[in-house]
């Protein structure tokens, strides 16, 4: 469904990925597997020229009739920039992605590079489910939620907006991430986490309040 959902898109419109990044080199790369090589990269930052073979642009050129991805690692600025464009997004998966039938894929998502998300399992708007994580069935991922890469997630999982759930991290099921909280890098999430927390460790423990 992800992959359909990616391939309608691409075929309207121009193509815009908003964020001269690392993270836009990725989903570069995803979207020409696709086979659709027509992307325009823009940046606010005028200094920025060139990002590998892309050219960099002002931002400035966007159309409301464009659709854009936000190439942004950054939850909290991939947030602001979606709710100021006032533009349609598109989704992007990588064609070695698993993705069962089942799952729904919200506009402006991208889907990396061996990443498996079973089935009934929901992802948001403008999230990152980055290379190799693993996602299972009937889990819940809400908007600006980056699930980094090697991080695993197993059944019945709701992750809040905006949180992370760092490189490596496991979350055991049927728990609940709260809204804009860190999971850090590795760390074994054994029960619920707050909004707005920071966890580490195994079994992870709160170490301080995101502002």
């Amino acid at each position: 469904m992800g992959l359909q959902l990616c391939k309608n898109l691409l075929e309207m419109n121009r193509l815009i990925l908003y964020g001269a990044s690392g993270h836009a080199k990725v989903i570069f790369d995803a979207i020409k597997l696709n086979d659709q090589k027509e992307v325009i990269l823009v940046d606010d930052n005028p200094a920025v020229k060139s990002l590998g073979e892309l050219v960099v642009l002002s931002s400035g050129i966007i159309e409301v009739n464009d659709r854009v991805l936000i190439s942004i690692g950054n939850n909290k600025t991939r947030h602001i920039l979606a709710e100021r464009l006032g533009v349609n997004f598109f989704s992007v998966v990588h064609p070695n992605a698993v993705i069962a039938k089942s799952v729904e894929i919200g506009e402006g998502t991208f889907i990396a590079a061996g990443v498996v998300i079973n089935p009934d399992t929901s992802i948001g708007q403008h999230v990152i489910i980055n290379t190799s994580a693993s996602i299972d069935h009937d889990c819940r991922i809400n908007d600006f939620v980056h699930v980094a890469p090697n991080a695993t997630l197993c059944g019945g999982i709701l992750v809040g907006e905006g949180s992370l759930i760092g490189a490596g991290a496991t979350v055991i099921p049927n728990l609940k991430i709260g809204k804009w909280s860190t999971i850090g890098a590795g760390a074994v999430v054994t029960s619920d986490v707050p909004d707005n927390t920071v966890v580490v460790g195994n079994p992870a423990r709160i170490i301080k309040t995101n502002e």
